[in-house]
């Protein structure tokens, strides 16, 4: 497959050694600005000064057809097609650390960051906070770290009543248009398992209306959280307590991408293990068509891929790494646009399309 044919040291070069006969484009969106290259194509541009372990760690295409990257040291960048624009705490974000991406019903964009919930309505970024009289009072401080306090947002989702969930450092609470409310206050909810949703990587609503969460980092890891409408419960099904990634496929399995031990779904009736491959990571996508997209293991510096990624077709697995135009570096983010264009970001802050047929590498 090709490479990309342009990279951004040869446009630099071009630039000096014209002497500005080909100009850096400046646009700007309102509140904020975009360098581009008006040659070739239009580069993801690394402001903030990133080190090879921050990530574009989340995306979404909304319904406008922008889609978005939210990364965990320079902010989010919205891609139109033609420019990309970043959004940092100049333009309003609570942090430029970025863990989750969602689109509500109404078209507003809200971003998760490690400093809370911000709102982005098509004309300014403002911030989201949650009444502080509601919040949990904390006595495992020992928990959090200066990268992950309890005020970030790892994970958010709106379900099919509305209601916006947000899974954050100290629970999970809703939103239901007025005001929050802490998931597991509600008097309605029976816990009698007595989790804590203290840290909450991933949230799904399956097509029958229940909610999964996937609880994160130690200690107290509660694996596997599931909400029927009524009563929560937590399982282990693989004996891995660290879950990173939740999806439903086209058949109504629910995925989970376990850190230690593995990839598994559930059937409707039972949990599997997913033994068809060794050696894929697991961060997982659906795409439309059904097949299931795998990343490769991270290597022991846990800043490059063994393998890239891998795409599962119910029978065979294709693998596509740097040989195909990727990069080296372990991927975090996996999204499919409106047209079948799979988007890849990777540690390094790194950005990806894949066309069916080629890779292209948007990043600097």
């Amino acid at each position: 497959m090709q490479k990309p044919i342009y990279s951004l040291l040869l446009v630099l070069f071009f630039l000096t050694s014209c002497n500005g006969q080909t100009k850096t484009e400046l646009q700007t969106d309102k509140q904020s600005e975009t360098k581009t290259i008006p040659i070739g194509q239009p580069k993801l541009i690394n402001t903030q000064g990133t080190q090879q372990n921050d990530n574009i760690h989340c995306g979404l295409q909304d319904k406008a057809g922008n889609l978005w990257f939210g990364t965990t040291a320079s902010g989010v960048y919205r891609y139109d097609g033609k420019l990309f624009y970043n959004y940092t705490t100049k333009d309003g974000l609570n942090s430029n650390a970025v863990w989750s991406i969602l689109e509500d019903k109404s078209g507003n964009i809200w971003f998760g960051t490690s400093d809370g919930i911000c709102r982005y309505d098509g004309n300014k970024i403002i911030p989201f906070p949650i009444n502080d009289n509601i919040r949990a009072i904390l006595n495992n401080n020992n928990y959090y770290s200066d990268w992950a306090p309890k005020t970030t947002v790892w994970s958010m989702l709106q379900d099919k009543t509305g209601t916006i969930w947000f899974g954050t450092g100290d629970g999970v609470y809703c939103y239901n248009g007025i005001s929050f409310t802490r998931f597991l206050n509600n008097d309605g909810v029976v816990n009698k398992d007595s989790l804590h949703l203290k840290m909450v990587d991933c949230m799904l609503e399956d097509k029958n209306g229940n909610i999964w969460f996937a609880s994160g980092m130690p200690p107290g890891m509660e694996g596997i959280c599931y909400y029927d409408g009524k009563t929560i419960t937590s399982s282990k099904p693989n004996g891995d307590s660290w879950i990173r990634y939740i999806l439903e496929d086209i058949k109504g399995n629910i995925w989970f991408g376990g850190r230690s031990k593995g990839n598994f779904y559930y059937d409707g009736k039972t949990f599997n293990n997913f033994t068809e491959k060794v050696g894929i990571g697991n961060s997982i996508l659906s795409d439309k068509s059904g097949k299931i997209w795998f990343t490769g293991e991270e290597s022991n510096n846990n800043y490059e891929s063994m393998d890239g990624v891998w795409c599962y077709d119910g029978k065979t697995f294709t693998n596509f790494s740097t040989k195909d135009g990727m990069g080296k570096y372990f991927v975090h983010c996996m999204i499919e646009d409106r047209a079948g264009n799979i988007w890849i970001g990777t540690r390094n802050t790194s950005l990806y399309k894949y066309d069916g047929k080629t890779f292209t590498n948007f990043s600097e």
